[in-house]
């Protein structure tokens, strides 16, 4: 998405997935209902088609720490975490994700399937830990759920194990891009351009003024990178480093019928999702394999398996699709938001791993303030690059 300047240089965004669509959409009714600059979006591919995982849409908001210790978080030590406890997580079940969903599918035609179900979570070690977290984060949360729904919940998911049912929703990632892409096409104040590869920033001095791409420079006063995993080497052109690095993930489809699957459920560190239609997502995988985007044999036997143990009635069920993408790992998921010290007009919202959706209203409403001006949701300090 690229951003042509109205009366000055605008702001153009380096990104086509979700972290940068929201960006964009929040930065230009930002400075559009303040009579300024356009916002402009560029991305090598077309946008809404993120290159990066399309993911859980949501799974991700209510997750133990699985694999790294099983401590139930939300990055609560961090204000951001805290603030998308509000502003992300409870988001998906009573705030601005329905609504946002609500408004592109009135505007667009495009439903961005938001489904507030819930989760169950399966062979939970700690109940305790799980429902102290959920008190933190005020998120309504049981060690059992209704007897109807319990039998129903044992008949899907015959697991004897330890349970935990809390209410989550979720939205389709592809879907919620597709729509913020239409919105974003129809705004008076944006510019898209895409299928154009950005190749490197144009420097100024100390400053930042656009990128290059294959079929010509965008000039534009402010710039944010939001490329996900790809963010780290556009910035290294320029001297900066960003630990942000690539982390496959793969996920499967299955073709499913309607209601077999109700609700988000996870165990031992995999989840399925259910779908509108019936489909339900199973995934997904960890890989430290840098950019390589292939699927393989082993990861669909292991996903298989892992879906199955979790529903077992979907060994019946034919897998649609087997995909592979790359989030954009960093230390502890923990994103990068703001500006660059020493360029002026460059600035970072990149590095959210596994939790891109959940932190997006939050991380795009903090790097949007900094930009327009408004005094920031919470202190910007523990996520400015360094």
């Amino acid at each position: 998405m690229e951003v042509s300047p109205r009366a000055r240089a605008g702001t153009r965004g380096s990104g086509g997935g979700n972290i940068g669509l929201l960006s964009g959409y929040r930065h230009a009714a930002g400075f559009l209902d303040r009579g300024g600059r356009r916002h402009r979006h560029a991305d090598g591919a077309a946008a809404g088609r993120c290159r990066a995982l399309g993911g859980a849409g949501g799974a991700r908001a209510l997750r133990p720490r699985g694999l790294l210790g099983r401590r139930w978080h939300c990055f609560a030590a961090l204000p951001l975490a805290l603030f998308a406890a509000d502003l992300g997580v409870v988001e998906l079940v009573r705030g601005r994700y329905p609504e946002l969903a609500g408004r592109l599918l009135e505007e667009t035609g495009i439903d961005p399937e938001f489904r507030q179900k819930g989760l169950l979570y399966l062979r939970v070690e700690d109940v305790a830990a799980a429902l102290d977290w959920a008190r933190e984060v005020a998120k309504r949360c049981r060690a059992s759920m209704p007897r109807p729904c319990m039998r129903r919940s044992r008949r899907r998911h015959p697991d004897s194990t330890a349970r935990c049912g809390c209410r989550l929703g979720s939205i389709r990632n592809p879907r919620l891009g597709q729509a913020l892409r239409a919105r974003l096409a129809a705004s008076p104040g944006v510019t898209l351009h895409e299928g154009r590869e950005v190749r490197a920033l144009i420097r100024q001095g100390a400053a930042i003024r656009g990128v290059e791409t294959d079929s010509g420079a965008l000039h534009a006063g402010h710039t944010v990178v939001c490329a996900g995993a790809w963010s780290s080497a556009l910035l290294a052109g320029i001297g900066v480093e960003l630990a942000v690095r690539p982390v496959k993930g793969q996920m499967i489809l299955f073709k499913a019928p309607t209601g077999l699957v109700e609700r988000v459920v996870l165990k031992d560190g995999r989840y399925v999702i259910p779908r509108a239609d019936g489909r339900v997502l199973a995934g997904s995988t960890l890989e430290e394999v840098g950019f390589d985007k292939q699927t393989t044999a082993a990861a669909l036997g292991s996903l298989h398996a892992s879906a199955c143990s979790i529903v077992p009635a979907l060994a019946e069920c034919e897998v649609e699709h087997h995909w592979a993408g790359l989030r954009p790992g960093s230390p502890e998921g923990i994103p990068t938001i703001g500006a660059v010290p020493g360029f002026d007009g460059l600035h970072i919202n990149a590095g959210h791993y596994r939790n891109g959706l959940v932190l997006a209203p939050a991380s795009t409403r903090l790097l949007v303030d900094q930009l327009i001006g408004c005094a920031p949701i919470v202190d910007p300090t523990p996520y400015l690059p360094r």
